[in-house]
């Protein structure tokens, strides 16, 4: 991925839900301009989630997400609603299609009462309004639209467009750690397990972020870092690492020098650090045969010394004494049963949109199941947790002060 491509998981996730034959593979083709998803007459023609990264004027890069009929029938149809409940999880914005003639019933409610429970905001679109011979007046955030007319249908991307305002987090990544003048340094080790001819998109994420706030940014290898400290006039603002080279580089930083890794900076960013934390703690706990489920939010690839599969499971034996039975998942595969774990260990989550990698947390939560994410079980691991969340309390005392 190049520095000016925009992740999927940095873009707003926009859903289409409702029943089918609604017309909602129609609608989605008319608001992308192009023919994104097999159209009709049959019923239940979107058998799978649909999604297409793409730039939507006037939202900016979107991941436009079609969805089966959420009254599908059968075997089947429970499969594939279970697709949709899933693709709840990560839509930022939803738009409920209704076929205008038939009006709303009971699945589009179902729908309505998923959208609140979840904190999803959603619009309300009647569909095929071409074939109405009368309107009654809408609701907030309702609107008459026609697929096969086009009309409205700018007004529903405005509609949308206005609600992506509100959705945007305010989050920062590492801007409010960093400013104008201040020097920040990237630890990035380059082994077997990098990608050839490119940084990870975390790396790049940090990179762009440092340099929107006018700072400068020095990127070298683990074993290049004291040389690289030595030829500064002045110490940096922050030494930034890999979690893997984490040991390493805490014993080359002077002690007063912020120090966090790529992955903490990720799970503040996506995540939810405090609850994050407390996961940590738990890996002390782990016994001979607790469940411990690893998870990454990307595919990839897996080489020898893989962080997921073998390195993680070696720290976690070596620090609890423990021999815990490991499951493994990644992309968007996350079980739907969580009770059975005793922990569970993400990723940084850079490949999933915000309210996915919450959704993940929030599940773990109710299932009663600590959570903690890669670079913040390695910090405890490595014992170098509390100078690794430094940052974030200079941050916190700044802004008390």
């Amino acid at each position: 991925m190049s520095l000016n491509e925009t992740a999927s998981g940095e873009r707003l996730h926009i859903g289409f839900f409702g029943k089918r034959n609604a017309g909602k593979s129609s609608l989605v083709n008319a608001v992308t301009n192009q023919n994104m998803a097999v159209v009709s007459e049959v019923k239940g023609t979107t058998t799978d989630p649909v999604r297409k990264a793409m730039e939507l004027l006037p939202l900016g890069p979107v991941v436009i997400i079609d969805t089966p009929g959420f009254d599908d029938e059968g075997e089947l149809g429970a499969l594939r609603v279970e697709k949709t409940n899933e693709i709840l999880g990560r839509t930022d914005i939803a738009v409920l299609v209704v076929d205008a003639a038939a009006g709303a019933g009971e699945a589009e409610k179902e729908l309505k009462d998923i959208f609140k429970k979840k904190s999803i905001p959603y619009i309300t679109a009647y569909n095929k309004s071409d074939l109405l011979s009368e309107r009654k007046a809408l609701g907030e955030n309702e609107i008459y639209v026609s697929a096969k007319t086009g009309e409205s249908i700018k007004e529903l991307k405005e509609l949308i467009g206005a609600f992506s305002g509100k959705t945007k987090s305010k989050k920062k990544l590492v801007s409010d750690l960093i400013g104008l003048g201040d020097t920040v340094v990237l630890v990035i080790p380059i082994d077997a397990s990098a990608p050839k001819g490119r940084l990870i998109l975390p790396q790049q994420m940090v990179i762009r972020d440092a340099l929107d706030c006018h700072a400068s940014v020095l990127l070298c290898q683990p074993e290049e870092l004291s040389e690289t400290l030595r030829g500064l006039t002045k110490p940096p603002r922050l030494v930034i690492t890999d979690s893997q080279a984490f040991g390493r580089v805490a014993r080359d930083v002077p002690s007063e020098v912020m120090l966090t890794s790529f992955s903490i900076l990720m799970a503040r960013y996506k995540g939810e650090l405090k609850t994050l934390v407390r996961g940590a703690m738990k890996l002390s706990e782990l016994r001979d045969g607790d469940r411990v489920l690893i998870s990454e939010g990307c595919t990839h690839h897996r080489q020898c010394g893989d962080i997921g599969t073998v390195k993680l499971p070696a720290w976690i034996e070596k620090f609890s004494g423990a021999k815990p039975e490991y499951s493994f998942t990644s992309g968007g595969g996350f079980p739907q049963n969580l009770s059975e774990f005793k922990l569970i260990i993400h990723c940084g989550g850079c490949m999933l949109n915000e309210r996915e990698m919450q959704s993940r947390i929030a599940r773990a939560a109710a299932a009663g199941v600590p959570i903690v994410n890669y670079g913040t079980a390695i910090a405890q691991m490595h014992g170098i947790l509390s100078r690794s969340l430094e940052p974030f309390d200079r941050l916190l005392y700044k802004n008390n002060t």
